[in-house]
């Protein structure tokens, strides 16, 4: 599988430039992410498919807004009426240079509060990777920086979080949890800037 991680944002490719060094298969790209070639793109919006505001935005307008609106009929026909976050949907669309758009939301509803303390970049990253390995389509991937928009999540954070995902399903490297501290320590390890407790 081919990466490409594409951001306007010089703060998020630097975070990636620092996390992702090492992987061959990953191309940090500073740009516009709709404009790439790739299988597939991750829209990393929310649980009930809107895609008007940030990258989601851009993505629209290149795919078209017959596009979001197909992507909530998808999703308002789920068991659970939305789509979670750490869960995933695949649409084709129809476009020449990106044939299938990975629906991998990073937020129930749009908002900033509690983002930046959240585990969801790790989770939306979890549930686009695995989108993309199990499609036998699929062979490169464009994703943009998660939860830094809206969300307000540091890049460095963001970062971070998209990594410990990327070990985890492209290199098979989980994390054991044995008992509830281990729980405690992975998670904290995943978010620093979170609470355990309040």
């Amino acid at each position: 599988m081919n990466y490409l991680f594409v951001d306007k944002n010089p703060l998020m490719i630097e975070a990636w430039k620092i996390a992702f060094d090492s992987f061959k298969n990953v191309q940090i790209l500073e740009g516009d992410i709709t404009t790439i070639k790739c299988d597939a793109l991750v829209s990393p919006a929310n649980s009930f498919g809107f895609m008007d505001g940030g990258v989601d935005y851009a993505i629209s307008v290149r795919l078209g807004w017959d596009f979001h609106r197909r992507l909530q009929k998808e999703i308002q026909a789920l068991p659970e009426g939305e789509l979670l976050v750490g869960k995933s949907l695949t649409l084709k669309t129809g476009d020449a240079h990106i044939p299938y758009l990975i629906s991998a939301p990073t937020m129930r509803v749009p908002m900033s509060f509690n983002i930046a303390t959240s585990v969801n970049a790790y989770l939306a990253m979890k549930a686009a990777l695995i989108a993309a390995k199990n499609h036998p389509s699929i062979n490169s991937i464009g994703i943009p920086g998660f939860c830094t928009g809206v969300g307000r999540m540091s890049p460095s954070v963001s970062a971070n979080q998209m990594l410990q995902a990327f070990c985890e399903i492209e290199l098979g490297q989980k994390t054991t949890i044995n008992n509830f501290v281990d729980a405690q320590k992975a998670h904290f390890k995943i978010n620093p800037q979170g609470k355990i407790y309040d």
